[in-house]
């Protein structure tokens, strides 16, 4: 089974992407920041991180560039043209974005693509 952690400072952000992957047969971790996230990946290893852009604490670019050899992808509010300005699409592990609000098949077709 595929592990997903969803990263992401809304409650119910968090709580509706994590029962949707769980229906669709993922494990997921969930963390309430960047920061969170990190400490959370010391001891654990998911296959993909959905990561909110827009969180508090210390910013996403910086935390991203933490992260190794681990697949992202941008689950956000924040228009992918703005995304790219803060150069977030342009890291290596970087494999996509997902506008919020999304649309659950699309959800689950970018996780699949992604990670299978």
């Amino acid at each position: 089974m595929k592990t997903v952690m969803v990263v992401d400072d809304d409650y119910d952000i968090r709580k509706s992407v994590e029962q949707i992957l769980e229906k669709n047969n993922y494990k997921v971790i969930t963390a309430v920041s960047g920061d969170d996230c990190l400490v959370k990946l010391k001891t654990e290893e998911p296959d993909l991180i959905l990561m909110d852009i827009k969180m508090p604490g210390t910013p996403v670019r910086v935390v991203v560039r933490k992260i190794d050899k681990i697949k992202i992808l941008f689950l956000s509010v924040v228009p992918v043209s703005d995304a790219e300005k803060m150069g977030l699409l342009g890291q290596k592990n970087v494999e996509g974005f997902i506008s919020k609000p999304f649309n659950i098949d699309d959800l689950i077709g970018a996780v699949k693509e992604v990670i299978g």
